[in-house]
């Protein structure tokens, strides 16, 4: 699995471009590539979770323009290996 965190800054161009986001989202949940995704609590940013290898989701970052949006920054990448939950 890979954790992919999201930093967000006050711009409107992102909150343009987060409906067609949450779209894709929905539809990458529904095919079991995402498995959970969300703002912090705070909305300064987002984790999502992809059971996906790292090619996989460069294809998805890559198709979705919100994660090159102004005021959409990923902080990073990692690999992740819960030791609970699916």
């Amino acid at each position: 699995m890979l954790v992919l965190e999201l930093r967000f800054a006050p711009d409107p161009a992102r909150l343009a471009a987060r409906p067609a986001h949450r779209d894709r989202l929905a539809r990458l949940h529904r095919d079991g590539t995402l498995r959970a995704a969300g703002p912090w609590a705070d909305d300064s940013g987002a984790l999502l979770v992809f059971d996906a290898t790292r090619e996989r989701l460069d294809a998805i970052m890559a198709d979705d323009p919100y994660y090159r949006a102004p005021g959409v920054e990923v902080v990073g990448v990692r690999e992740w290996a819960p030791v609970v939950g699916p």
